[in-house]
């Protein structure tokens, strides 16, 4: 109801500003915050060169409707899984925004370079903290998992670096990379540094996602409290450590099918898997009436 008349209100705003025949604009310019902050550090806005770059990723978010649009409706299903991690390594909670503009919240993404899952973690980056990664297996690809990685690896960017901004900035160049050209330009803050294209706009990227998601109507999405996508978390678990698993048949032995045992376990990510040493899985199985839904 608050966002009908809200639009109400958008549309009678319209009407009165605009001309009859531009009462739908195919673009507007977005509206820019009076101030914002990142993880508690202050997003120089009174910097012209910020200003546009936020206003350029802002635009962009705005009017790549279907990604942003299935993102927003994946925050209720994962920001609860996230956040907690978050709080209990001491990462800020606006590192959820990062997760969502590496991934779209989209827990099966797997980029041209090998990175993969929700934090589009890196093969070897995931080895390194201990996750399984392979065939069968991907543990880049669970959601808490790839959560505590991204935190062990954000904390050891801030330790380094002093800044949760930069921390942000080397989760995409790489801390090397960072650290390499704010030596060689005399700099420390994200906002004085040059650095690649991609790592230019990554924060400001960040940044829309926050604005967009604390503010959906205002940058032109119009949600309904029942549209979000609802958590998954109605499951029983279970410990399997054969040393093959047919995880279809295993899903059936379950009462459930291949489909949803993939859905709570995205890890899983062949119908069969090699398990030479018998490591032991926790798998999360799906209760009864699970996709009637909540709503």
């Amino acid at each position: 109801m608050k966002n009908c008349i809200c639009l109400f209100l958008s549309l009678f705003v319209l009407t009165t500003v605009l001309p009859a025949q531009n009462l739908f604009p195919q673009a507007m310019v977005p509206v820019m915050p009076e101030t914002l902050e990142f993880a508690g550090e202050e997003v120089p806005l009174g910097n012209y060169d910020t200003r546009e770059s936020l206003r350029r990723e802002l635009s962009v978010t705005m009017y790549m409707h279907s990604r942003t649009l299935y993102a927003l409706l994946q925050t209720t299903r994962y920001f609860p899984v996230i956040e907690p991690i978050l709080k209990k390594n001491g990462i800020p909670d606006d590192f959820k925004y990062l997760c969502m503009a590496e991934s779209g919240l989209n827990p099966e993404v797997h980029s041209p370079a090998g990175a993969a899952g929700l934090w589009q973690i890196m093969p070897a980056v995931g080895r390194s903290y201990g996750m399984e990664v392979g065939r069968g297996v991907d543990e880049r690809y669970h959601v808490e998992m790839a959560t505590e990685a991204a935190c062990r690896h954000l904390k050891e960017s801030y330790d380094r670096l002093g800044s949760w901004t930069l921390a942000a900035a080397a989760y995409n160049l790489g801390l090397t990379g960072v650290v390499t050209r704010l030596e060689k330009q005399g700099v420390n803050d994200y906002y004085d540094a040059f650095f690649p294209d991609e790592t230019l706009r990554y924060v400001f990227r960040i940044l829309s996602l926050k604005l967009v998601t604390e503010h959906p109507l205002r940058y032109g999405f119009l949600i309904g409290e029942e549209d979000y996508c609802e958590p998954l978390d109605e499951y029983r678990e279970v410990t399997v450590g054969d040393h093959k698993i047919d995880w279809a048949a295993f899903a059936r032995e379950q009462g459930t099918n291949y489909k949803m045992l993939r859905a709570y376990n995205p890890w899983i990510r062949n119908y069969d898997s090699q398990n030479p040493a018998g490591r032991r899985y926790t798998v999360r199985i799906p209760l009864d009436g699970h996709r009637n839904g909540k709503k």
